[in-house]
C-alpha cells in the first residue's frame, strides 16, 4: 500500500456498556487494518476482528502514551495507505483530545471522519437513574473536566461563573479533585447542601453510586472507596438517582463476576448476553474448535441423520451447501441448541429430544425405524447413540466434522478464573482443558450446562454447584440467575 494514502476515522467508544457501542463503530471496527485505543473502551470490543491494536492510553497518575506518539502513530500509519481507527472512550471531541488529533490530521493532509459515541456525563448520569436536564429542576447543563492541564499555572474555570450556573454541572475525571471542587463552588455562591452524586464505573456491571450533598461528596465518595473513572452530578437532579435507580432491577448480575470457558467465538456470545445482565465477564476460552477436512457422504443413503451439537450443525452446513441434500434422511438434533443451529440454516429438524445428551435422543427415536444411520459429530464423542442404534440392527456411520483442542490459559487468566464468583462449563472438554492449565476451582461456584459436563467435574473431584435444566447457553444463565437469586 505504499504511496497511497489511508482514512484515519476517529471514533468513540461509548461509556462502557458495549450494548452503547454505534452501529457504524462496529462497523468500522470490523474493516480496520490499526485500531489505536484508550484504556476506557467496552469489554470485549476487539473480539473477532483482524486488526493490529496498539494501546495509547492514559490513566491519570499511571501510565501514560505521550500524546505526540499517539499523533505520530496516527499519521505513520494512514501514510501506509491504511484504515486506521482511533478508538476513544465515551466521545472523541468531549474531553477526549479529538479535536487535538483532527488539527494534526488536517495539517497533515490525512482524510479523516468523526464518529461520534454516548459520552458518560450523559450515560452514567442516566444509569445511575439522574437526568442531566429535568423540567422545572434543571433546563441546562454544563461538562466540565475535573482534571485541568497541570502545565497551566493557573485555573482555566471560572469557578464564581460555574458556581452561579442555572442547572447542572457534570465533572469528567475528578475523583482526585472533588474536596477541591466543591469547595471553589460552595466559595462561588453554590448552596453547601446541593445534592450530588458520584457515579464510578458507569454503564458498567460493577457501577456504583454515591448521593450525598456537595459538602459532604467528597468525604463520602472517599468513604465508598470510590475511584476512577468516575462522573460527579451537582446539582437538585442528583436527589433523583433515589428514585429512578433501576439498574438493580434490569441486571440481576451487578457486582457478579462470570467466568466463561467456551471456545473464543462461542464465548463472546455467552459473555454479552450475561454483560446485559450486569456480569463482569472473565473471558477464559479452554477450548478451541478446529474444523476437519471431510467429505459428507450422498444423504440419500441414509434414513436417519443425528446432529449431536451446535458445532455439528455450523460445519453441516457449511459443508452441505444445498439444504436439498437433506431432504432425504430424518433430521434428529440432539438437543434445543442443536436444533437452533440447524434452523439458522433453514433446516427444521424433525426429532428433538428435551435433554441435550444422547440418552435422551435415543429415547426419541425409540419408535423410528432406522435401517442405515448418520451421526455428524465431534471426533471424540461418547458412544452412546451409535451404540444404541447398531444394537437395533441399523447400519451406522459416523462422520467427524470438528475436533475440540485445548487453548492454552496463561497465569492471568487462571487466577481470573479462581477468582470469579462463578464459572460456567459447556463441555466435558472445558472443564478438562481448564483443571489441566492448572486452575484449581476451589473458590468460585461451578455451572454446568448438563449431566455430562457435570459427570467430569464429579471425576475431578469438582462437584457442581449449579447444573442447567436445559442443556443450553439459555438454560445455563437461568440455572445461575436462579442461584444468584437464592431460589
Amino acid at each position: 500500500m505504499s504511496g497511497m494514502t489511508g482514512r484515519v476515522y476517529l471514533i468513540g467508544a461509548g461509556p462502557g456498556d458495549p450494548g452503547l457501542l454505534t452501529v457504524r463503530a462496529r462497523d468500522l471496527l470490523a474493516q480496520a487494518d490499526v485500531i489505536l485505543t484508550d484504556k476506557l473502551v467496552p469489554p470485549g470490543i476487539f473480539d473477532g476482528l483482524t486488526a493490529e491494536v496498539i494501546d495509547v492510553g492514559k490513566i491519570g497518575g499511571g501510565e501514560q502514551v505521550p500524546q505526540d506518539e499517539t499523533n505520530r502513530l496516527l499519521l505513520e500509519h494512514a501514510r501506509e495507505g491504511k484504515l486506521v481507527v482511533r478508538l476513544k472512550g465515551g466521545d472523541p471531541f468531549v474531553f477526549g483530545r479529538g479535536g487535538e488529533e483532527a488539527l494534526v490530521l488536517r495539517a497533515a493532509g490525512i482524510p479523516f471522519e468523526i464518529v461520534p459515541g454516548v459520552t458518560s456525563g450523559i450515560a452514567a448520569a442516566a444509569y445511575a437513574g439522574i437526568p442531566v436536564t429535568q423540567r422545572g429542576m434543571a433546563m441546562a447543563v454544563a461538562f466540565v473536566t475535573g482534571h485541568e492541564d497541570p502545565s497551566k499555572p493557573e485555573t482555566q474555570v471560572d469557578w464564581p461563573a460555574l458556581a452561579a450556573f442555572p442547572g447542572t454541572l457534570v465533572f469528567y475525571m475528578g475523583v482526585r479533585s472533588l474536596g477541591r471542587i466543591a469547595h471553589r463552588l460552595i466559595e462561588g455562591g453554590r448552596p453547601a447542601d446541593q445534592p450530588a452524586a458520584i457515579v464510578q464505573r458507569g454503564t458498567l456491571g460493577d457501577q456504583r453510586t454515591v448521593v450525598s450533598t456537595l459538602s459532604s461528596i467528597a468525604d463520602d465518595a472517599a468513604t465508598a472507596k470510590i475511584g476512577a473513572p468516575s462522573i460527579t452530578v451537582i446539582g437538585d437532579v442528583a436527589a433523583l438517582a433515589r428514585e429512578l435507580a433501576w439498574l438493580g432491577d434490569a441486571r440481576p448480575l451487578a457486582n457478579i463476576t462470570v467466568a466463561v470457558t467456551r471456545a473464543r467465538a462461542q464465548a463472546s456470545a455467552l459473555g454479552g448476553r450475561l454483560r446485559a445482565l450486569g456480569a463482569t465477564v472473565v473471558e477464559a476460552p479452554a477450548i478451541a474448535i478446529e474444523p476437519l477436512d471431510v467429505v459428507v457422504p450422498p444423504l440419500a443413503g441414509y434414513d436417519l441423520l443425528c446432529v449431536t451439537s451446535p458445532n455439528g450443525a455450523a460445519r453441516l452446513l457449511e459443508e452441505v451447501r444445498d439444504a436439498r441434500d437433506l431432504a432425504g434422511p430424518t433430521i434428529a438434533a440432539i438437543g434445543p441448541g442443536t436444533a437452533r443451529a440447524l434452523r439458522a440454516g433453514g433446516i427444521e429438524p424433525d426429532v428433538v429430544p428435551p435433554r441435550a445428551i444422547a440418552e435422551s435422543l435415543v429415547e426419541a427415536l425409540a419408535d423410528i425405524p432406522v435401517t442405515r444411520a448418520l451421526i455428524a459429530r465431534a471426533e471424540e464423542a461418547r458412544d452412546v447413540l451409535p451404540d444404541a442404534l447398531a444394537a437395533r440392527g441399523a447400519q451406522v456411520d459416523v462422520l467427524a466434522l470438528y475436533r475440540t483442542v485445548a487453548a492454552p490459559l496463561d497465569e492471568a487468566a487462571r487466577a481470573a478464573v479462581d477468582g470469579a464468583d462463578y464459572v460456567t462449563f459447556t463441555s466435558a472438554s472445558s472443564v478438562r482443558n481448564v483443571l489441566d492449565a492448572g486452575a484449581t476451582l476451589r473458590g468460585p461456584r461451578l455451572v454446568s450446562i448438563g449431566p455430562v459436563t457435570s459427570a467430569v467435574l464429579h471425576e475431578h473431584g469438582r462437584p457442581p454447584h449449579v447444573e442447567a435444566s436445559e442443556h443450553t447457553p439459555d438454560g445455563l444463565i437461568e440455572a445461575l440467575l436462579a442461584d444468584v437469586a437464592g431460589t
